[in-house]
């Protein structure tokens, strides 16, 4: 993504360069965010990452410290540190560094943007306007640490830290009493943090994720095919309040078909109300809300295809599994559809033999039954990072509920090796893809994150699969939207 950074310096003397120069930047630290800042009369505007939020300070180029700025080395070697920082800092430059660099920092700008020193008294400028063409090759280095932590290692060893030149071209115009500096960054997209390759132990042949261009052309039209989305939305309540969240403009973007919601967290009571905001055509909703703790867990499946028959939980009698509103099972013409969000083993690993001996165990009996009849979709939150590449630091979290090894184990026992298939993992086999990212640390700017939720086939339609894919840039919840697109 391009960013446009603008500075406009207001002066009564402008000298433009007759020569393309390069211009060195000392103790210049960034990560791979890009910075906007625009400099006017009075006041500067400072844009960080992708939003675009910016603050006001005001600010005189000629006016430092108090008192007139004439160029004087003297003067800028009379301040103290953290004068230098604050002086850097509204001119919106690093502040980090001996003070021998802000020193160097500081007169640098100021040899570059302000009036002649050769000349006591203020000069009008020309009225012609002067360009020049300026390439500036500015390298980058000492990434902030979670940056840093995100190409590094688990043994301590020296960290590998993204070192890349960015190529910035620069137009100078002049005006009167105004100069204008243009540049425009070409920059890695910070606001697409998961097409950059975040993992501690990356093999050589991985790749970074991007569905702008790992998913397959659209399906001819009039080929039968059915679209499924899920989602879990770690309370539906809360994400309906969202101001940035629009179920309508999701819908209107996938044009799905079925949408699976894992972690509701919502009672029975609140159904009614729940299904009066569903959009228009998605006339058919199925909800399953926890009874043993109430606002806990809970699954739903909304759909505008009527199925032929619907099931909550395991229908096993008795069974402790059907109490927290895990699954909803709807049949179809041609598949059966699971919706289930598994049990997580918990803090200090609680209810890991519980999930790996007894819910793994029944889910699977259960679908293999379903199977029977015809073949089975299961999606949802699995609450399991299967492989290495599932996870950004798996080193760090071999006894982290979801990833250890009595779950990983499971899961191959359970469901891969009895017939379905991971279908974003057949599809992708050496991409690094996550859907969940822990609130802590912002784990999502830095894409550390895990891959808990799937698209389990059965084995008998996996090849009509037609896309199995990711949407990391769908906010609301710590989890993203997953989708498949099954041609029938």
């Amino acid at each position: 993504m391009n960013k446009v950074l603008q500075l406009g310096l207001q002066s009564s003397v402008v000298q433009a360069a007759k020569f393309p120069v390069v211009v060195p930047f000392r103790s210049l630290r960034f990560a791979s965010s890009i910075v906007g800042v625009r400099v006017g009369t009075s006041s500067f505007n400072k844009r960080l990452m992708s939003n675009a939020t910016s603050k006001s300070v005001p600010l005189s180029i000629n006016n430092i410290k108090g008192k007139p700025m004439k160029g004087s080395d003297n003067d800028i070697e009379a301040m103290t540190v953290q004068e230098l920082r604050a002086t850097l800092r509204k001119l919106g430059l690093p502040v980090k560094g001996l003070k021998k660099e802000l020193i160097s920092t500081l007169q640098l700008h100021m040899d570059n943007s302000s009036p002649d020193e050769s000349c006591g008294a203020e000069k009008e400028t020309t009225s012609s306007t002067l360009s020049e063409t300026v390439t500036i090759k500015r390298k980058i280095r000492n990434q902030e640490e979670a940056n840093d932590e995100a190409y590094g290692n688990d043994n301590g060893e020296k960290k590998a830290k993204q070192s890349t030149e960015k190529n910035l071209k620069v137009k100078v115009s002049s005006k009167e009493e105004e100069a204008s500096l243009t540049i425009a960054i070409s920059s890695s997209n910070q606001s697409e943090p998961w097409t950059v390759l975040a993992h501690k132990k990356p093999e050589k042949d991985w790749k970074a994720y991007n569905p702008k261009t790992m998913r397959p052309p659209s399906l001819p039209e009039g080929t039968k095919s059915v679209k499924i989305m899920t989602w879990n939305v770690n309370g539906l309540r809360a994400l309906l309040k969202l101001e940035s969240f629009s179920a309508l403009q999701l819908a209107q973007r996938e044009d799905f078909d079925v949408l699976c919601l894992q972690e509701t967290k919502i009672q029975v009571k609140d159904v009614e109300e729940i299904k009066k905001a569903l959009i228009d055509g998605y006339d058919h909703s199925y909800w399953s809300c926890s009874v043993s703790k109430l606002g806990y867990s809970g699954t739903a499946i909304i759909s505008r295809i009527k199925p032929l028959s619907v099931r909550y939980g395991t229908g096993l009698s008795g069974s402790d599994h059907d109490m927290e509103g895990r699954i909803v099972t709807v049949e179809f013409d041609s598949f059966y559809l699971i919706n289930t969000y598994v049990p997580n083993s918990g803090d200090g690993l609680k209810r890991l033999s519980y999930r790996v001996e007894e819910w793994d165990r029944t889910l699977s009996n259960y679908i293999k039954e379903l199977e029977k009849s015809k073949p089975v979709v299961l999606t949802g939150d699995l609450n399991c990072a299967h492989e290495e590449i599932d996870i950004y630091n798996p080193a760090g979290n071999k006894r982290s509920a979801g990833f250890t090894i009595e779950e990983r184990q499971s899961f191959g026992e359970n469901f891969l090796e009895k017939g379905f298939v991971d279908t974003f993992r057949k599809q992708h086999p050496g991409v690094v893809g996550y859907t969940y990212w822990g609130y802590r640390s912002g784990a999502r700017k830095t894409n550390r994150g895990w891959r808990l939720d799937y698209y389990l086939v059965s084995e008998s339609i996996a090849a009509n699969v037609h896309d199995s894919y990711i949407l990391p840039d769908v906010n609301g919840s710590d989890h993203c939207p997953i989708g498949l697109i099954l041609k029938l």
